[in-house]
């Protein structure tokens, strides 16, 4: 399958999960309530740490080695790749379930600081046996170029478990706010024996009887896969470690700060659990294009095709900009009519401006981490990460330590944070391919575009809400106004198709 037509694959289906999410999560936060949605964000970044500490480097490994053994014929070597990453999953797996049950009151009082945690985070470990395994088969695919099959339980997945956790709350509420979290994992166990077997399934059938190849050493595949797996679990769990501890510290800060316990956690609830995951809607097409560029532009170094590279460079930054920007706008303009609409609570539009210019530059920092990444430089990025993910979990603990600041310290500092990364990760990428800055296209005129589309949408938003005009309808029209400026916008500027610095101006 082509780039492009794997990318827009890819691209369809994350827009479809996302989407999908998005309604789940609608409906979960109606359900459960703020305070039972905070439970469960305080609870969900374990499952990171945990993925961090058994799967996260073996799928790295499995991803890379299998890509490597298929290009050259060598399918018995790219079978035990799997094999390998599988069993080194499972010991680790079984080490740390060892670890983390028999402690899991003390984690989820003293870590996790809220003793209604422990019941979700005990029914957290199958649940990360069968992501673990899942996520072995998802990359070994996506090694091979073959981007079906992932796909395929890519869209099955979000509707399983939407009507998994959705049924088990209808068929068992009302339940106390601990029960309530467990019944939730509960619907994302069932959700991953479905994917962990389709994919174990479709697996068996696309090798099939093909065992072309003379394999490799058993020593030198576990070196290999050892080499690849430990730094990056390492850097992973690093990195959801301190994000693990900011989303601890929130809570806490909050309830010193003078709040309770329960007002704290459904403040933590709605910044968490429901305004980001509006303003992070758009973000489905980065990691869609993530999964293609990083192998393709890894092709072109590896040739030494660096003039090749800088444009793929280019071609993603420069996407990533025209999408990301006016949907960030436009969602930080609607943010608290939506919020009223969707999750029935007014707060979800506080801090929506400069989170939604966090999320846009975030996907910028991303689409540079990724091109570092194809570079090689996976240990740079790694480190960087772990800068901006000191700084913010620093400053979050600091800010929000003083007097009438509150959740504003946690903006501010995620707002800070990825401005750092950002001038990180492409001060980097500018020194390892000499790739020039390209403001215009890339900032000043999607910036300006976005903006003017903004401030017509928040415009028009209110001159129909004068005359009576509320709801969905009042949203969708001001959305889709807003989106007809930005491309006014864009092509008064020369950026659209056929112009010198235009969008779609030359092939990646």
């Amino acid at each position: 399958m082509s780039a492009l037509r794997s990318t827009v694959l890819l691209t369809a289906v994350s827009l479809f999960s996302q989407a999908v999410g998005f309604v789940y999560r609608v409906f979960l936060s109606r359900m459960v309530g703020a305070e039972v949605m905070g439970l469960y964000q305080l609870v969900l970044p374990v499952s990171s740490v945990l993925m961090s500490l058994t799967a996260v480097g073996f799928t790295a490994a499995c991803s890379n080695l299998s890509a490597r053994y298929r290009a050259t014929g060598n399918d018995k070597a790219a079978h035990q790749t799997l094999r390998t990453c599988l069993w080194g999953f499972l010991a680790a797996f079984g080490a740390v379930a060892l670890a983390v049950a028999p402690f899991s009151d003390a984690v989820s009082v003293h870590l996790l600081g809220d003793a209604r945690s422990r019941l979700g985070l005990l029914l957290l470990l199958p649940c990360v046996l069968l992501t673990g395994i899942e996520n072995i088969h998802k990359h070994f695919f996506y090694g091979s170029g073959n981007v079906r099959p992932p796909a395929f339980t890519e869209i099955c997945e979000p509707l399983i478990r939407a009507g998994a956790v959705l049924g088990l709350l209808w068929w068992f509420l009302p339940q106390n706010p601990e029960r309530t979290v467990g019944l939730i994992v509960c619907g994302m166990i069932l959700c991953e024996v479905f994917s962990a077997a389709a994919l174990t399934l479709l697996y068996h059938r696309f090798m099939g009887q093909k065992r072309s190849g003379e394999g490799v050493p058993r020593q030198s595949l576990a070196k290999k896969i050892l080499h690849i797996s430990i730094p990056i679990g390492l850097t992973s769990l690093l990195g959801n470690l301190m994000g693990a501890a900011t989303a601890v510290i929130i809570p806490q800060r909050l309830v010193q700060a003078g709040q309770n316990v329960s007002s704290a956690m459904s403040d933590f609830g709605i910044l968490c659990g429901m305004t980001l995951p509006l303003l992070t809607l758009p973000t489905a097409f980065i990691s869609a294009m993530g999964l293609v560029l990083l192998p393709r532009m890894a092709q072109s170094a590896a040739l030494g095709q660096w003039e090749r590279c800088r444009r793929q460079a280019n071609k993603a930054v420069t996407a990533a900009a025209f999408l990301l920007f006016p949907s960030s706008a436009l969602l930080a303009v609607l943010a608290q009519p939506l919020g009223r609409l969707l999750f029935r609570e007014e707060a979800v539009g506080r801090f929506a401006l400069p989170l939604a210019v966090a999320v846009a530059l975030s996907c910028l920092e991303s689409v540079f981490a990724i091109c570092l990444n194809a570079l090689g430089k996976q240990s740079l990025t790694a480190c960087h990460g772990l800068i901006c993910g000191a700084v913010q979990l620093l400053l979050t603990w600091y800010r929000m330590g003083l007097p009438g600041v509150g959740l504003r310290g946690y903006v501010d500092s995620l707002l800070v944070s990825t401005v750092l990364g950002v001038i990180l990760h492409w001060n980097a990428l500018r020194r390892v391919i000499a790739l020039r800055p390209r403001l215009f296209p890339w900032l000043v005129g999607p910036g300006l575009a976005a903006l003017l589309s903004g401030l017509c949408a928040r415009l028009l938003f209110n001159v129909l809400l004068s005359a009576g005009l509320d709801g969905g309808a009042l949203c969708l029209i001001c959305f889709l106004f807003g989106i007809l400026i930005y491309f006014c916008a864009m092509a008064a500027q020369g950026l659209l198709h056929g112009s010198k610095n235009g969008v779609f101006s030359s092939p990646v």
